[in-house]
């Protein structure tokens, strides 16, 4: 596992008052890593707590320690059952909030359902209902890490830090990739344009960016409740009325805006999950000439078949963070490779405890970012 060493932060790590307490929410063992990272960072114990599943499948949480009084920092991260994990979560905040916490922080690396921020045909906003109900359970303060939509955060009444992973793997390109300059930053998609943008600047590299059939068609699919009306309702308006209709989308050929030939290209992106668009993205920029192609991205969820369809495409790596647990894909697939984050998690862990400046954490991050 890569990890990013800095003298600067590492010396003033383990500085924290007391009253602080660290829990994992999580009944999977393999999901603690990245809790266990964290607490050696901080010079602290975790926290004592019971989380598992009743044999009718629902979880209980027993907090094993007194709580009154203390910052509760509960660390979760995703598991294939992100079902179960939002429901570990939860009941713990409460548990706390019932138990006289002073303040209960939510520390959640990869926030769940943040694909579903946006209204589509009859469906609803998956990701406010669930700010909703963190709240009400009697969360304080949540850490996260590189929302798929910055916009997230305004689904929740309390304060919410988004970090960025973003430094970690610049460092991982500078170091781990030797003829970086030689490379070009490439977005699968004009939705990611921005992301490949930010790279591209802080590493003084071009910019490709590839548009046309392949693309995500997630923003085509925003809001749905344009549908028109059946003919007879559209009569019963005004006889005379006629409604403009948008005409609809026809994705042209796939283009390659940019020069790849000869270069590496680094396809950057928050999350890569169904790898389909990432494949079909490579052997674009393959058959365009590019002689190496890694893919970079905060959040690897990795699910179903993709491990194997990465080990048999044209992609040479795959980087992703630890803000979630993929061993058994790394297994599957030596292409994978982890960024190790949990130090910017622990310092700014550190920080809301002693009630320190947040800022240090995101110098140089514009709007955009």
């Amino acid at each position: 596992m890569f990890c990013v060493p800095s003298t600067e932060l590492g010396a003033i790590m383990n500085i924290t008052k007391g009253g602080l307490v660290l829990f994992s929410a999580n009944s999977n063992s393999s999901c603690m890593e990245l809790s266990k990272r964290i607490a050696e960072r901080l010079g602290v114990e975790m926290g004592k707590v019971q989380v598992y599943q009743e044999p009718n499948r629902e979880t209980r949480v027993q907090i094993q320690e007194s709580v009154r009084g203390k910052d509760v920092f509960i660390i979760q991260t995703v598991s294939k059952d992100v079902n179960t994990t939002i429901m570990e979560l939860l009941i713990m905040v409460y548990a706390c909030k019932t138990s006289c916490a002073k303040s209960i922080i939510g520390v959640v690396p990869y926030f769940p359902y943040s694909k579903q921020c946006k209204m589509r045909k009859r469906g609803s906003i998956v990701s406010k209902l669930l700010a909703s109900m963190m709240c009400k359970a009697g969360l304080t303060h949540l850490i996260t890490m590189d929302l798929h939509q910055k916009e997230i955060q305004g689904f929740f009444n309390i304060p919410v830090d988004n970090l960025r992973a973003s430094p970690f793997l610049l460092q991982y390109i500078q170091e781990e990739i030797p003829d970086y300059r030689n490379a070009v930053i490439v977005a699968k998609s004009p939705a990611s344009a921005k992301r490949a943008q930010s790279f591209a600047e802080r590493l003084r590299l071009g910019i490709a960016v590839i548009h046309g059939e392949a693309q995500d068609a997630e923003s085509d699919m925003v809001d749905g409740r344009h549908s028109p009306p059946t003919a007879k309702y559209v009569a019963a308006i005004h006889p005379s009325l006629e409604i403009p209709m948008l005409i609809p989308k026809e994705k042209p050929p796939i283009t390659v805006v940019g020069d790849v030939g000869g270069r590496i290209a680094i396809i950057v992106d928050d999350i890569i999950d169904d790898v389909d668009t990432f494949l079909a993205a490579a052997e674009t920029l393959k058959e365009r000439g590019a002689y190496k192609i890694f893919v970079m991205a905060t959040h690897g969820l990795l699910s179903s078949d993709a491990p194997r369809l990465i080990e048999e495409s044209a992609i040479d790596e795959v980087v992703v963070t630890n803000t979630i647990p993929h061993e058994i894909q790394k297994l599957q697939c030596p292409k994978i490779k982890t960024v190790d984050i949990s130090m910017i998690l622990s310092e700014a862990i550190r920080r809301i405890h002693n009630g320190e400046s947040m800022s240090y954490l995101f110098r140089n991050i514009g709007v955009d970012d």
